[in-house]
């Protein structure tokens, strides 16, 4: 019932936001312009329903135990994340905005090892109070994303999992463009800098939803750097590795990734040449 609910809510906002339907089926024609316009139609509003089925899931988990949650996620890979802890005591966590992200949250309490997030609010209030609360219940350490190099420095020092969603378009101050779906995409330069500058590993963890209630958490071996390169190229080469691991992750659930999201907004100049070599498969 929930799934169906929330599947019928997506519907509304697929027939109440035509200015996000039209994002959705830009960037779908963009990243997958074999498929007929038919095929990236269906997958624009399978999103929007996955959204909506995402907002019925919060409600529930602040309501119910979380262990209802846990009894149907099946987690993969946990094992190369332990030889990572076992090996450095921390790691970075890269993962993006698919499936029910915030499932992750309470993966931790699988996995045995404390967790911070890196968030900004949601642009809906009401949904960043639920959201919050479901974090705050989980046990997790959220970190604002202004202001957040201390903070995160810190709970690297103590041992922490550190998360970082790095799908989102960024600011051309902030970002560095790298390819995404054969396009120059402004991402968050974080995670690598991070991982530059303290020598922790990424690891690349998401999740997908299967059936109702039923989710799998696929953590994926740590993000190589590249040798040989000095800081500012190692930053950019170790931004374009993660966001491939992110497109490939989107590539096995594209139905559940926010397409409506306005990613390649912010647009390199004429003149840029800061695009990773990755963009012409160098």
């Amino acid at each position: 019932m929930a799934d169906w609910l929330g599947r019928r809510l997506g519907d509304v906002a697929w027939a109440l936001l035509p200015r996000r339907r039209r994002i959705a089926m830009t960037n779908l024609g963009a990243a997958f312009p074999a498929l007929p316009h038919a095929v990236r139609r269906r997958l624009a509003r399978h999103s929007f329903q996955h959204l909506g089925v995402i907002v019925v899931e919060l409600c529930g988990l602040v309501k119910g135990p979380t262990s209802r949650v846990l009894d149907g996620l099946v987690l993969d890979g946990q094992h190369l994340l332990a030889d990572v802890l076992a090996t450095h005591g921390r790691a970075l966590i890269l993962t993006a905005h698919l499936g029910n992200w915030e499932i992750l949250s309470l993966v931790h309490k699988i996995v045995g090892h404390p967790l911070a997030i890196v968030v900004r609010p949601l642009d809906m209030p009401w949904l960043n109070g639920l959201v919050e609360r479901l974090r705050m219940d989980a046990g997790v350490e959220i970190i604002p994303k202004q202001q957040a190099l201390r903070p995160v420095l810190s709970a690297l020092k103590r041992g922490r999992l550190v998360a970082i969603l790095l799908d989102q378009n960024t600011s051309r101050r902030e970002g560095v463009f790298v390819p995404f779906f054969g396009r120059p995409a402004s991402t968050s330069r974080s995670i690598a800098a991070l991982a530059v500058r303290t020598g922790t590993p990424i690891v690349p963890v998401f999740v997908c939803r299967e059936g109702p209630a039923r989710h799998r958490v696929t953590i994926h071996p740590p993000v190589a750097a590249a040798v040989g390169l000095d800081r500012a190229a190692a930053i950019r080469e170790l931004t374009a590795r993660c966001t491939e691991a992110i497109e490939a992750a989107i590539r096995d659930a594209p139905e559940q990734w926010l397409w409506f999201h306005d990613r390649w907004r912010t647009r390199p100049a004429a003149d840029d040449t800061t695009v990773s070599r990755s963009a012409s498969g160098g």
